[in-house]
């Protein structure tokens, strides 16, 4: 649970330094938002920071919940190489395609991470493996079937102000890792 914990603790501190840079008005420089090349930065710190302590709780439950067992498969620095990289992946999908749907808004958290880490589990296990290997679905039907999972997956967490947007692409990336097995060291 060591990767799951300095997760946690990264969010923690950006969080705090979140709170220090509110005095001064400038807690939304973590936040990630178009155009990408103005605060490059944020592709990694909005990955930690949240817009409350609700979010970050949130947050933190389910990491705590799908971290450690995926966590028990791979090294410290794949974990946390994954989690940034879906994570940020997770929030330009958000702030780049939600912009071409509604207004452009800017994206904050560890959720899209929290899905990508669900998706591998729900696709990196033995169960799921040999499903796949006895229905024998070309890879194109996979992906089918790995995106209608990630809207599903996504369809639960549906509410107003939360990036769906990110949640389905941080399920879909972990369901694609997962069954690729792309963190599990042999």
């Amino acid at each position: 649970m060591r990767a799951t914990f300095e997760t946690l603790a990264v969010a923690l501190l950006v969080g705090l330094a979140q709170l220090a840079l509110s005095v001064v008005d400038l807690a939304g420089i973590f936040a990630l938002s178009t155009p990408l090349a103005v605060a490059p930065w944020t592709l990694f710190t909005s990955v930690y920071a949240h817009g409350s302590i609700g979010h970050l709780l949130a947050n933190a439950l389910a990491l705590l919940l799908v971290g450690p067992l995926v966590e028990r498969r791979t090294t410290r620095l794949r974990f946390h190489a994954f989690v940034v990289g879906s994570g940020a992946l997770a929030g330009v999908a958000q702030v780049t395609l939600g912009g071409l749907l509604g207004p452009p808004a800017a994206v904050l958290g560890l959720s899209g991470a929290v899905f990508a880490l669900g998706g591998y589990l729900l696709a990196g296990n033995v169960v799921s493996a040999t499903l796949f290997d006895r229905l024998r679905l070309s890879v194109r039907a996979q992906f089918a079937l790995f995106g209608l999972a990630a809207v599903v997956l996504t369809a639960t967490t549906a509410a107003p102000g939360v990036a769906l947007i990110a949640h389905a692409t941080g399920a879909f990336c972990g369901l694609v890792a997962g069954r690729a097995r792309l963190l599990d060291v042999s």
